[in-house]
């Protein structure tokens, strides 16, 4: 879990910015997407390549792939755990470094570390979450999907 300020405007170059504000949908999805969102920003192709990975290093781009809705391929739950303050970072970053965890976020709430897992099949799912329980000691509360609901995750940046 990065706890570092958030980016200001000013901290982000003009492609940064516009990587950020008009990619957050419809990503190409061609053989070479980086090729293509460089012509439309009239860039190298390896310029947006760096971007993006200094805007991952940045904490500013968490992943980058598609979005399916759920049940339509694999398994997937939302989980989280009452950790205690002093552990909060140790165990975010236990969590996040299974390859089946999207993102991990923390909450003011008793169950303060949210995430979510997702893998091939349900039996994995449950593995990851038995594989976290035993690693943190703490108990996961496993809030597995009853209604789907679709939200639109993409969120204009206003850059003045």
């Amino acid at each position: 879990m990065d706890r570092s300020p958030a980016l200001s405007p000013a901290s982000l170059s003009a492609l940064e910015r516009r990587l950020l504000d008009e990619f957050q949908r419809g990503f190409p999805l061609t053989a070479r997407p980086y090729a293509e969102i460089a012509g439309r920003l009239g860039v190298g192709e390896n310029e947006i390549i760096d971007a993006l990975r200094t805007l991952g290093e940045r904490g500013a781009v968490s992943r980058i792939g598609a979005v399916l809705a759920p049940r339509q391929a694999g398994a997937s739950t939302l989980a989280a755990l009452a950790v205690p303050e002093d552990r909060l970072d140790e165990v975010a970053a236990m969590v996040t470094s299974y390859g089946e965890v999207n993102h991990n976020y923390e909450r003011e709430h008793a169950y303060n570390l949210w995430f979510v897992v997702t893998a091939p099949d349900q039996e994995r799912v449950h593995a990851v979450l038995d594989e976290i329980e035993t690693r943190t000691g703490l108990s996961v509360l496993d809030l597995p999907l009853v209604e789907a609901y679709r939200l639109d995750l993409g969120f204009p940046l206003q850059w003045t």
